[in-house]
């Protein structure tokens, strides 16, 4: 692959985990999405900061994916519990996680990544957040259950 090519993919990953924090932020905060992503686009994404330098994301990928994830939530949440175990509806999983599958099921249910690509990138996302659980796995196991419900002609 080119640099380019590494670079572009590099943003849309970086814009990705950006896309869970800006919807776990939401949650949490009660924001808007127009604030939250105001302020991510402000003082985020590619910023530089005393403490260090925040990676930097692609501004598109990351508006497309939060857009899609507030928009088709209902859709989203219901796939995930349809993923997930009966003991377990999404309002009882980790806020983090519940942010993840959003952003994830946006991308499965509204954009054109491949299904393959975005169980990779997310299960990724979960071990920046998570490196040491078991949660990596879980977000496998759902992300795929959701891929297959979202676009079974592509398995």
């Amino acid at each position: 692959m080119t640099d380019k090519g590494q670079q572009k993919r590099q943003m849309k990953s970086a814009a990705r985990l950006y896309a869970v924090q800006a919807l776990f932020q939401m949650e949490v905060s009660g924001q808007t999405v127009e604030a939250v992503t105001r302020e991510f686009e402000t003082h985020r994404l590619g910023a530089t900061y005393d403490e260090g330098e925040f990676a930097e994301g692609d501004v598109d990928h990351f508006r497309a994916v939060v857009g899609a994830a507030v928009n088709w939530q209902a859709k989203i949440d219901q796939m995930t519990d349809r993923a997930l175990v009966a003991a377990w509806p999404i309002d009882r999983i980790d806020p983090v996680l519940r942010a993840l599958f959003r952003a994830a099921g946006a991308e499965l249910v509204d954009m054109a990544t491949p299904p393959k690509v975005t169980i990779t990138e997310y299960v990724d996302v979960a071990k920046a957040f998570f490196p040491e659980g078991k949660e990596p796995k879980f977000v496998n196991a759902v992300l795929d259950h959701m891929a297959r419900e979202a676009k079974p002609g592509a398995f």
